[in-house]
């Protein structure tokens, strides 16, 4: 039967219906167990994820012996540091250069120490940091006096050292330690300081910014194609992990970043992209293999351990080193082609 308004009875009856204490306890406690099993099968899931990511970057750190969080986290850091530089205040680069290549001459001094080498660490510092202010204040030509009175000074100050000691020391050591203390400005600061020049060019923050990318696009790509494919050895004496594979992967790595910022960064055409790909790829190259001889005759595995994940500046700054000056002479075979 229905009443006047159209409603049954049962469903006037279901709206206002009393909800008992105990029954509206039962419906909470079951909606907080949902609630509970939900963020326990999350937990699970994430707990399974942190498991299987664990194990990737173990078997790839046991491969390549590198820790690949720790080292991308750091590159990271240091990659934002060096764009932000560039791109919004370029003098501010100066700011990151100069701790670095500093770092980086202290490290390959303290190598060399610990391979019996006597190198004067405080002398070898001051002279690098002015060769690095002179290729920023001063500019180009003035930088090559500034190196070449850089290596006189350490070794006159290693000899007069020497001379002081009176302990003995055979003539072939002393060579050695000379050679060795003007080799450390010459692969260093001289080298770095090209950066520095490059810098002072109109644009020049752009090309530098360009070399960066190019040298870490060209690591990225011999990393990832090694591990996946790498079987022939590139240079076994020296680098056994290095790959012909690897080496495929970084040049289509390297010529495909270089094409893509001559269009869109630097503004030139895009045969220059190949050819700017193609020598920052074999200046990385023989940076990185140049480095690895190096570590290899005196003995260790990394220049220092105080990047985890990369071990020490001067191994992150193999492929740069060379790669500063053939960026610096690409700028100036090649920007006169950017379009106005």
């Amino acid at each position: 039967m229905t009443d006047p308004s159209g409603e049954q009875p049962s469903e006037r009856a279901d709206d206002h219906k009393v909800v008992r204490p105990g029954e509206r306890g039962h419906d909470e406690s079951s909606f907080q167990a949902h609630v509970r099993a939900a963020r326990s099968e999350i937990e699970h899931q994430v707990e399974r994820a942190k498991a299987d990511l664990e194990q990737a970057n173990e078997r790839i750190k046991a491969r390549t012996g590198r820790d690949l969080i720790v080292a991308t986290a750091i590159g990271l850091a240091v990659g934002l540091a060096v764009i932000g530089s560039l791109v919004f205040i370029k003098w501010l680069f100066l700011l990151v250069a100069l701790p670095v290549a500093l770092l980086g001459v202290f490290e390959f001094s303290r190598a060399l120490q610990a391979a019996g080498r006597r190198i004067d660490v405080v002398p070898q510092l001051v002279v690098a940091g002015l060769v690095l202010l002179t290729a920023f204040f001063a500019g180009h030509w003035t930088h090559w006096v500034a190196t070449f009175a850089a290596v006189a000074v350490v070794v006159v100050w290693r000899l007069s050292a020497q001379m002081n000691a009176r302990d003995g020391r055979r003539y072939g050591d002393v060579l050695s330690d000379v050679l060795a203390g003007g080799f450390v400005q010459l692969y260093v600061a001289f080298l770095a300081s090209f950066t520095l020049v490059l810098l002072r060019q109109e644009q020049g923050e752009w090309w530098l910014l360009a070399m960066f990318i190019i040298v870490v696009c060209s690591d990225t790509g011999a990393y990832a194609s090694g591990l996946a494919f790498g079987k022939h050895p590139m240079a076994p004496r020296i680098s056994p992990k290095k790959t012909w594979e690897g080496f495929a992967g970084a040049a289509l790595a390297a010529v495909a970043a270089g094409m893509l910022l001559a269009q869109f960064m630097l503004h030139l055409p895009l045969w220059t992209g190949v050819v700017i790909g193609v020598v920052i790829l074999v200046s990385a190259t023989v940076g990185d293999l140049a480095e690895s001889m190096i570590k290899r005759d005196l003995g260790i595995k990394d220049m220092s351990s105080w990047l985890p994940g990369h071990g020490g500046v001067l191994d992150r700054l193999d492929s740069i080193l060379p790669s500063a000056p053939a960026a610096l002479t690409l700028y100036f075979l090649l920007s006169p082609l950017a379009a106005a």
